[in-house]
């Protein structure tokens, strides 16, 4: 049993193992978990789930997983993640009855603290999961955990400063076959980064997985490819970064398992073929989003594959004076050749990677639309029960997240609301009434997390535009109109990847001058449902 940090040594390694012969097909199970929220005391990740859907996603085209033996877990307890790999566990126990080899790959992406897995307000212990996977019942376990702090362009995964956690494989019997990878070392943190749209760690891995690491043209990504690859290339990115260089870590124990196949980049039909006679240089591979999904360096007259999904990708090599940059399309089942002569040369200016793209496109923003209930009253009670009755509301609500700063939201709110009312002043009194609102407000709130639920407060202004139709046609119908300022307060509660629950309280200032100068007040109370976009 060894611990390795070293890619050289990793490399020499391979090279001994792969002497191995592997004697019958592999049936592969993966678990991929991401998890945006590390509970109390720290603020939510960016990209965690992402990474982890990027992950799934590589396994299932590239990595020989069928998609009923991945598991894909998004924002879910320390619980879930066990029960899904007693799912899996399973399925391995029945292959292995029929005779078949197996492997388990479990890959992590979220916060860590005090050597624990953070999931939301669960945490799953190190030494736990170690135990766990030493005991499943396959014949190679490789667990890939991309853990630690959070912070802001470059950001660290986690909560505060604390002792990062140490992996290490002892000298057991019972561990045979297990490999664990980190993100950092014992002693680091791990860092995401806004341009790459994931943590460095896992882009490299991902993107080495895609192809890049195949320094051996053979067309297939082993494990000690992929980490060397992931390694060098986070080591380098993060060098020059706030928390300072980033160095992932390995221990193993493969003993007469041989280097063992992650992809298998042959096996694909569609992806990005660059050329022999394509440049020698580092090649960027930039998504609609303005996002480096990949990167793919050649050497001079080599032929380089990388196993992209189908989409349009705006390719990007750089120069020593300039960029060359231009557009490729991934088709479905088939392979698109890199065309040099479709390039174009451009200044550093326009780098669509850190210049150009528009900050509504920004990757730490995003988008939220939903629908409310709730309904606006007024304070004064006369003036409740004879001018402006308690009335119900629905509504639509759009907000922009973490555009102008991090942590706040800008939101545009309409709804509608009527009611049946009786008109009761003091020299009238008219039966029946239809009363009519309508509500536009825009708002800008700061936010406080707490975990998946955060506070939230700040201003709003709003339009009110109210009716009355009156059934005794003797009498003309009203309408009225005015701006109101006002102050929002409330909470949001994110209790999926996706959906979010909101329940906001509005109070507002109304001056009302028809009849008479008055000074009233008004509120609502609103409840969302959201998806984010």
């Amino acid at each position: 049993m060894r611990r390795l940090t070293d890619p050289a040594r990793v490399l020499v390694l391979g090279l001994l193992l792969a002497t191995a012969v592997q004697a019958q097909p592999l049936r592969r199970f993966a678990l991929v978990a991401g998890n945006d929220e590390g509970g109390a005391n720290t603020r939510p990740l960016r990209f965690a789930r992402d990474d982890a859907r990027k992950m799934h996603d590589l396994l299932v085209r590239l990595g020989g997983v069928e998609p009923g033996d991945a598991r894909l877990l998004l924002d879910e307890t320390a619980e879930d993640f066990l029960q899904a790999i007693s799912r899996l566990e399973a399925r391995a126990r029945e292959a292995r009855a029929r005779g078949e080899r197996t492997s388990l790959i479990v890959y992590y992406s979220g916060h860590a603290k005090d050597g624990s897995l953070r999931m939301g307000d669960s945490a799953l212990e190190l030494e736990t999961l170690k135990r766990r996977l030493t005991a499943t019942p396959v014949d190679i376990r490789i667990a890939i955990l991309d853990s630690c702090r959070s912070g802001a362009l470059t950001r660290t995964k986690g909560a505060r400063r604390a002792p990062a956690f140490a992996i290490d494989t002892d000298a057991v019997h019972e561990s045979r076959g297990l490999v664990i990878l980190t993100s950092s070392s014992a002693n680091e943190d791990s860092q995401e980064s806004d341009l790459l749209g994931g943590s460095y760690f896992s882009h490299h891995l991902a993107s080495g997985l895609m192809g890049d690491a195949d320094r051996s043209g053979e067309g297939q990504v082993t494990l000690f490819e992929a980490y060397s690859h992931a390694y060098a290339r986070t080591v380098a990115d993060t060098a020059d970064s706030s928390a300072g260089p980033q160095h992932p870590t390995f221990s193993y124990d493969l003993a007469g398992q041989g280097d063992l196949v992650l992809t298998d980049v042959r096996g694909s039909n569609e992806g990005l073929l660059v050329p022999r006679t394509a440049p020698a240089g580092d090649y960027y591979f930039v998504n609609p989003r303005g996002l480096v999904v990949a990167e793919l360096h050649k050497a001079s007259d080599s032929e380089r594959k990388l196993a992209l999904a189908p989409g349009t990708y705006t390719v990007k090599r750089r120069m020593a004076d300039r960029l060359r940059v231009g557009e490729a399309e991934v088709r479905r089942g088939s392979t698109t050749v890199l065309d040099e002569s479709q390039l174009r040369d451009t200044p550093f200016s326009d780098d669509p990677v850190k210049g150009v793209p528009s900050r509504w496109r920004d990757p730490r923003s995003y988008w939220t639309v939903g629908l409310s209930l709730g309904h606006q009253a007024f304070f004064d009670a006369p003036t409740r029960e004879s001018l402006f009755p308690y009335t119900p509301m629905m509504g639509l609500e759009v907000s922009l997240h973490d555009y102008l700063r991090e942590g706040w939201s800008w939101t545009v709110d309409l709804a509608l609301g009527t009611k049946n009312a009786t008109l009761e002043l003091p020299t009238l009194s008219v039966p029946r009434y239809r009363y009519s609102l309508l509500t536009v407000g825009t708002s800008l709130v700061a936010e406080w997390p707490l975990g998946r639920v955060s506070l939230i407060i700040g201003p709003r202004l709003a339009y009110n535009a109210m009716r009355r139709d009156f059934e005794d046609a003797s009498f003309p119908d009203q309408k009225y109109g005015v701006l109101t300022p006002g102050l929002v307060t409330g909470f949001r509660w994110r209790f999926s990847n996706r959906f979010e629950f909101n329940g906001s309280t509005r109070v507002h200032y109304f001056f009302y001058n028809v009849d008479s100068q008055r000074s009233l007040g008004y509120w609502e109370f609103m409840m969302q449902v959201k998806y984010r976009l």
